[in-house]
């Protein structure tokens, strides 16, 4: 999916066990059900492409410059870039490629989304001089299938055949290392002089009674949903769980939050939090916060969440359980300490700085490896492992400037240090906001909520972090991003012609902030006393 434009302009010109059987012409999904189901056209398509039923692994030739385990995200990028950069590759999958960014996550979870944003366009349409007659009909099972087709569509970017047309050697099934610098798929044994572990992550389960017996949701099963959940609680109030908790109200739910902090989102701006949650509650999410969960319960069809608020037991019935409340590394059955790769169970594959290891030879990127748990992080560490692991690079994660975007309504978009993070480090720091309603194109569209914030180096116009609220937040952080990465201060953003009138404005605005600062009343003493002898 996201390797398809970053990597084709780099492309070069043992039997696996079948996951598929075929009983009575209709196609079984046996490892995959969670994932891929309902088993329709399009979920086919999907399988056809990233884990087909019929896909023969290549055999073993050599020893491979870089044997990859994992064909998410920090795998696809790693192997197709080191394939065109002329190297002997192999990619390991036992799931369905693409990882959980095709599959059960960014490009679901936005076809969601953009469906929960048509379902309220009717909202406040007055104002603008459009009526809707009545409420918009929802049909849930026509948006799954939407999902699903366009999901499937994007499928073949990551498809099995299209990397072996990349002269990626291709092996479904389980990789486990069998030494420091072997890896066995089945009965093949792959040598390697580098490898990666790409294996990613997945949701965390709650040490909670009555869990299993619940079977909640979680993002590996929510898109296989066919029927729209009359009462939804959602478990968590990270960016996952305010996603979803705020497209599903979106889409008729009854929905209610739960998190045991007293805000959703804590870890970002609290004013740009605040915008988030009052949105979300005016499109009727409740909100049970500062909440401790003691059980999960099931009667039939329905469910309940039990948990303690203050003291005070609160029971919560629903229909489905979503948790959302983080990820845990893929590290088990890898045969990581054959390698001699150290790992925990909690924070995954321990690496340098330089991604490496406890294996010098062997390397880690995504999810697996990183706190920073997005599709971007993982494309970029692994850009960096090509260049380290095969050419003698230096590259270091502690170079990467990650921005981060939730896609609630507002989007809530971050990049470098928040003023606490600045306060935490003792790192001083100037501040400056740009509000939205002072945007002339926010004002013509209506979408007047949110801000833009910048910090800098205290007496200096260098950008240390930025938080970004409001609508298509995640586009315009790429700007400050680039700024940061480029060593680009506030006094050239101030300089460059934005279009007007554009939301990016606010940026723009920001640098005149600062260059305010800089007309200290004896610098405008001075400039009054020039223009005075001048005129």
């Amino acid at each position: 999916m996201l390797v398809c434009t970053v990597f084709d302009s780099l492309a070069s010109s043992g039997r696996w066990i079948n996951i598929l059987l075929t009983i009575t012409n209709q196609v079984v999904v046996m490892n995959h059900s969670p994932t891929l189901q309902p088993f329709d056209k399009h979920n086919r398509e999907l399988a056809d492409n990233v884990h087909p039923s019929d896909w023969v692994n290549p055999t073993p030739n050599g020893r491979y410059n870089l044997v990859v385990i994992g064909a998410g995200t920090a795998g696809l990028v790693a192997a197709a870039g080191a394939a065109g950069l002329g190297a002997k590759v192999a990619l390991i999958e036992k799931d369905l490629m693409g990882g959980d960014c095709l599959n059960t996550g960014c490009v679901p979870s936005k076809a969601l989304i953009a469906a929960a944003k048509v379902a309220i366009s009717h909202r406040n349409s007055d104002e603008y001089g459009i009526r809707f007659n009545g409420d918009p009909e929802v049909d849930f099972p026509l948006i799954m299938e939407r999902l699903r087709r366009l999901r499937a569509g994007i499928s073949k970017h990551d498809s099995a055949k299209r990397f072996a047309d990349l002269g990626v050697d291709v092996f479904l099934g389980a990789g486990k290392f069998r030494s420091v610098s072997e890896i066995e798929v089945g009965e093949q044994v792959l040598k390697f002089k580098k490898a990666l572990v790409a294996t990613g992550g997945r949701a965390t389960k709650l040490n909670v009674p009555g869990y299993d017996e619940v079977a909640p949701l979680t993002n590996s099963t929510l898109f296989s949903l066919t029927k729209l959940p009359r009462r939804l609680v959602v478990v968590g109030g990270g960016p996952i769980g305010s996603e979803m908790a705020q497209a599903f109200a979106r889409l008729g739910s009854k929905v209610t939050l739960v998190d045991r902090n007293e805000n959703i989102l804590g870890r970002q701006d609290p004013e740009a939090a605040q915008l988030v949650r009052q949105e979300m509650e005016n499109d009727g999410v409740e909100f049970v916060l500062g909440a401790s969960i003691e059980r999960f319960e099931r009667y039939a069809d329905d469910r309940a969440v039990v948990c303690s608020v203050g003291g005070e037991s609160i029971r919560l019935e629903c229909d489905q359980i979503l948790v959302g409340v983080g990820r845990a590394p893929n590290v088990h059955g890898l045969g990581l300490k054959n390698a001699g790769v150290a790992f925990d169970e909690r924070a995954g594959v321990t690496i340098n700085n330089r991604f490496q290891t406890t294996n010098r030879n062997i390397f880690s990127a995504g999810d697996v490896a990183s706190k920073y748990k997005f599709t971007h992080a993982a494309d970029f560490m692994s850009r960096a492992v090509i260049g380290n692991a095969l050419f003698l690079g230096r590259s270091k994660l502690s170079r990467l400037t990650i921005p981060a975007t939730t896609y609630t309504s507002p989007e809530l978009a971050e990049v470098g240090v928040t003023a606490k993070d600045a306060s935490d480090r003792g790192l001083a720091v100037d501040t400056y906001t740009q509000y939205f309603k002072k945007i002339d194109r926010a004002i013509l569209d209506g979408e007047t909520i949110g801000f833009v914030r910048v910090h800098v180096r205290k007496g200096t116009d260098k950008i240390v972090g930025a938080t970004i609220v409001g609508s298509h937040a995640g586009d315009m952080i790429g700007e400050i991003t680039l700024a940061m990465t480029q060593g680009i201060g506030l006094k050239k953003i101030a300089s460059a012609i934005h279009p007007y009138p554009t939301r990016a404005e606010a940026i723009r605005k920001i640098g005149d902030q600062n260059n305010k600062t800089r007309l200290t009343p004896f610098v405008a003493k001075i400039m009054k006393s020039w223009l005075r002898w001048n005129r």
